[in-house]
């Protein structure tokens, strides 16, 4: 199964890694190594994570507090955000057209 993040997705996942690499480094590294272990996750069990919103599902990271926000459309994986926990939990759905 493949997965693919949308723009924006993308572009917070690049954010988020920059912000912790500049805390310490290597840790923007971990911070990478954490979120596509939680893809791998997803890949492997799509179904395996309650619906978080009515077309999409959430897996939490098991270090940092962030979330995958992902939706499995036909054989694929659309990962929508890269959701900051702590941070208003609708804003990534204006994504979902």
């Amino acid at each position: 199964m493949n997965y693919l993040f949308l723009d924006e997705a993308e572009s917070e996942f690049i954010e988020h890694v920059a912000f912790y690499e500049e805390e310490r480094n290597g840790l923007g590294l971990e911070f990478a190594r954490d979120v596509l272990a939680a893809i791998d996750r997803i890949v492997s069990f799509p179904s395996a994570w309650s619906p978080y919103s009515n077309r999409c599902r959430r897996c939490l990271l098991k270090r940092f507090p962030f979330g995958i926000v992902y939706r499995l459309i036909g054989e694929e994986i659309v990962i929508f955000a890269v959701m900051q926990l702590n941070r208003d939990p609708d804003y990534w759905k204006r994504r979902l057209k």
